[in-house]
Order: C-alpha cells, then structure tokens, then sequence
C-alpha cells in the first residue's frame, strides 16, 4: 500500500513534514516516544521525530534491494524537502574536465570569490545533483561562495575507481579554470558528504594541487575495517550497517579496499592535507572512522577542527530545513567554509610536486 506521502504530491508531503517539526516540543516529544539514549548521548528530539516519521512511511535505511529502488528512494525522500535559501541562486551546467557538474552563485556574489567543489553523498551507488541541490544553495548562500556539485559516476555500473577518478579530474578543471567560474583559483576548497566526503578526502591526498580547505561531513574513510560504532548504531538510525556492507560491495571489490584511492584514513602521508572542518553525528555508524581521519590529520601538523554533534543523525546536512538542531548544525558548517576561505592563509604553496 502507497504510503501518505506516496500519495500526495511532494511540494505538500514536505509542508506537512514542517508542519509537524513546528509543533511544541511536548508535542513532539509525544510523537517521537521515549528519549533515546546511546554511548553516553542523548538523541535530539528533532531527529528522534524524523526516524519516527520515516518508519510510519516504511523508509528505514538508505539501500538495500534493487538499485533502482535505493535510488528513487533517496530521490523521493529529497523530493520532501525542497525549501531553499531565501536568497537566490543562479545555476548553470558546467562540463567539468569530461565530468558532468553544476555551477551555483548566489545572487549579488562578487566575482573572485571562493569556490567549493561538493561531491553529494550516497554510498558511491545513489544520490546525484537534485538529492543535495538544497545542499548546495544553502553553503553558497551561507558560505558566500560559488559551488561546484560534481555529478561523479556511479557504481555499481561505474565500480571503483572511477567516483574518485571523477572526483579528482572535477577538482583540477575547478582549479585551472577558476576565473571562467567566476571563482578565485588561490581560494578553492574541497567538500562532500558521506561517500562524498570520501570522495573530497581523496581530492585532499592524491590531488597535484593541495585544496585550500576541507569540509568533510561524516566521511567514510576507511572500507577495510568496522569500527566499534558500526556496532553501536548498526541499525534504527537511518543509515545502518547493513547499508555500508551493500555500498561497499556494490562500489569496491575487497582486496582493494585499502588503497588510499577508497580508505584515504590509510593514505601513509597525510601531511599536504588542506585545512580541515569535520563534523560526524553522535548517532553514526560512521563516526568513529570519520574521528579517526580527524586524529591522523592532527597528528600529521594539519589544522583540523572536529566537531561532533552528538545528538544527531548521518544525513543532517540534507534536513537543514527542518530547523532545530538540523539547521544549527549546517550553520555551523557554512560558517567555518566561510571562515576557512575568507580568513585562512592566502600565501601557499602551488602543490605537491
């Protein structure tokens, strides 16, 4: 049987979606049941409401089945949220080095300003430019920045390596060809979520060029090993441990999982690596290998902020407009885009070589 929001079309199914996260906390609270505590954390209500929601619609995890329903599933959920920043956005198609990509620039954007090259998240099979087109607008409108969304090839069609082969070519054309973006070419960073922020960490080891800042939300880094929090939150919070192991065999073969093309965490050297924001959720099955990433980055002399939101879920930066805690944390993390590329060193070094 088609679920309420299945039936209804999704400009209303996502009025109501707010109109529910609207409501008093005591409603809410009534809605979502008891809170959820878990390794010393204590979920937000705003995202125990939201999985609360997503088992009345029967959407439980990310993958799982065919391909083609993992996909149109992570489009329908988008589909629900299609609020935008207030300012506008103009977008434009940009042929990205062979790779198909998307250009936003907010309105009244000087030009010269940073750029960002985003790579959307989605297990390397799912996602594409619409499921985090709201993404995008809210980083180049909050950030004040031009953003670049790569529209990487997907597995299991397109296996390893070719996401992070498009990754890397997207980013050198963004750099060579920074001015014709609009974009300054001393001030251009590096983003992704999940597996795209996979795919950005990757850019931040192995590209000729070093990024000027990273923004790294709840990445996976390391497909060779599960960590104590794929046990922890395998399963109930949106994405499962289930969900890794069927990205993970979709989009790389396990004898080449620890190259540092799919687990950058295992890159020998990460010394060269851009300045870094990285934000993991406290109820994640991939937090601890994202905070791990973080620590080798530190002790490698990178300047790294960590930041944990502890009470959240993997795929907030995608909720932002829901409000509460969803949209605390995506201001916080277009402030430090901001701050790493409006306030960060502008001398450097050209790259690696």
């Amino acid at each position: 049987m088609a679920s309420l929001t299945e039936k209804l079309p999704p400009g209303v199914s996502g009025a109501v979606l707010r109109a529910v996260f609207a409501l008093p906390g005591p409603v809410k609270r009534l809605i979502a049941g008891a809170p959820v505590r878990r390794d010393g954390q204590l979920l937000a209500l705003d995202a125990q409401l939201l999985l609360t929601v997503m088992r009345l619609e029967g959407e439980q995890s990310l993958a799982g089945g065919s391909v083609g329903d993992a996909r149109r599933g992570i489009a329908r959920g988008q589909a629900y949220l299609p609020r935008v920043p207030a300012r506008p956005v103009r977008t434009r198609k940009v042929d990205a080095g062979g790779v198909p990509a998307r250009l936003y620039t907010p309105k009244g954007l000087a030009e010269g300003s940073p750029l960002l090259v985003f790579y959307h998240g989605g297990g390397w099979v799912i996602g594409s430019l619409d499921t985090h087109d709201t993404v995008c607008r809210y980083l180049a409108v909050h950030a004040e920045v031009r953003v670049l969304s790569v529209d990487y090839r997907l597995a299991p069609e397109h296996p390893y390596p070719a996401a992070a082969e498009d990754a890397l070519a997207a980013y050198e054309y963004a750099v060579a060809n920074a001015g014709d973006l609009g974009a300054d070419p001393g001030a251009v960073a590096v983003g992704g979520d999940s597996a795209g922020g996979n795919l950005a960490a990757v850019v931040g080891v192995l590209a000729r060029r070093t990024p000027d800042f990273a923004l790294l939300y709840y990445p996976a880094t390391d497909m060779s090993v599960r960590r104590r929090s794929r046990e922890l939150f395998a399963d109930g919070f949106y994405l499962t441990d289930d969900d890794m192991t069927w990205f993970s065999d979709h989009y790389c073969p396990q004898e080449r999982r620890a190259e540092p093309q799919a687990s950058p965490l295992l890159a020998e050297d990460l010394a060269g690596f851009p300045p870094t924001y990285l934000v993991t959720a406290g109820f994640d099955p991939l937090r601890d290998e994202g905070e791990e990433f973080a620590a080798r980055l530190r002790e490698a002399g990178v300047p790294v902020a960590l930041r944990r939101q502890e009470d959240l879920i993997h795929g907030f930066a995608n909720m932002w407009s829901l409000g509460g805690r969803f949209q605390e944390a995506a201001s916080e993390a277009a402030g430090a885009l901001r701050t790493g590329l409006y306030a960060g060193p502008r001398v450097r070094e050209s790259g690696r070589d």
